[in-house]
């Protein structure tokens, strides 16, 4: 009875992995099937590196909403990284009892906050901060940075703090041992054996800071142009599908469907390249 159970939930294990993977097949298949024509009759260097996006001209160059895409995600990273691992860091190992029980459902409930609601926040307090402290619009590169790097947060805390309380003691210990603080046997002992579970974090909150739409949508300024500075208006690959894709016909969805498999494409890059790094490093 036994074996039998065990076999059992064997399949179900394989079955669900098996679904999984499909699902993903028939994604990639799709995104590929649909927009590989769409390249090919625009043209794999207009379609890239152009730098027009007017449908109704069928001009179709996403090189702006690649340089957007690369401008938030890289300022989102540069503010959401250090303090996510600090956070992580102060809960795991230095944040008192009673603090804790405080902090970490209100990490946990940023992670649950809708993304419309991030955008409101953004509309409402972000954009007329920057607006009145950098100038501009305020809906701009620098506005959609601040707000990504607000929303990746959760993801970086939670799984960098699990990283770190899965470090053994011993570690701890042993710098103590060696008549280090308790500070220098955090940050040097127990935070580089944390580095892969760290790097996840990191990796997760990419994933989330290039895929966001709605918030960013709501405070970038959307415009199809490559910014010239931090206060300019931005598009990026995802809000450009969604801006258009409701009333889109033929080539131009075509079009935004290529842009969706480009955005897979640029994802898939930075996973094997953080995985690579890490590799690397180890």
């Amino acid at each position: 009875m036994k074996n039998l159970r065990e076999k059992l939930m064997h399949a179900v294990f394989l079955l669900t992995a098996c679904v999984s993977v499909a699902a993903v097949l028939l994604i990639c298949l799709f995104l590929f099937a649909s927009g590989f024509p769409a390249i090919a009759e625009i043209g794999p260097f207009n379609f890239l590196l152009g730098s027009e996006w007017r449908p109704a001209n069928d001009l179709y160059g996403i090189f702006p909403m690649i340089v957007g895409s690369l401008y938030v995600t890289a300022g989102a990273l540069l503010i959401g990284v250090p303090v996510g691992i600090l956070t992580a860091v102060f809960l795991a190992r230095f944040c008192p009892k009673r603090l804790y029980r405080v902090m970490k459902p209100a990490v946990n409930l940023m992670a649950g906050i809708p993304s419309v609601v991030y955008g409101f926040f953004g509309l409402v307090v972000l954009v007329p901060l920057v607006r009145e402290l950098f100038g501009g619009r305020g809906m701009s590169v620098l506005t959609a940075s601040l707000l990504l790097g607000l929303m990746i947060l959760p993801t970086i805390i939670n799984v960098s703090e699990s990283a770190i309380r899965a470090v053994p003691q011993s570690y701890y210990e042993g710098g103590l041992a060696l008549g280090a603080t308790h500070e220098r046997s955090v940050f040097y002992a127990m935070l580089p054996a944390a580095k892969s579970g760290i790097f996840a974090g990191v990796v997760l909150g990419v994933g989330r800071a290039i895929g966001e739409t709605m918030a960013v949508m709501m405070v970038a300024g959307n415009q199809p142009v490559i910014p010239d500075s931090l206060t300019d208006g931005v598009r990026t690959l995802t809000t450009n599908i969604v801006l258009e894709m409701g009333y889109s016909t033929d080539l131009h969805r075509e079009a935004l469907i290529a842009t969706a498999v480009v955005l897979f494409v640029f994802v898939l890059i930075i996973n094997v390249s953080f995985s690579l790094l890490k590799q690397k490093k180890s």
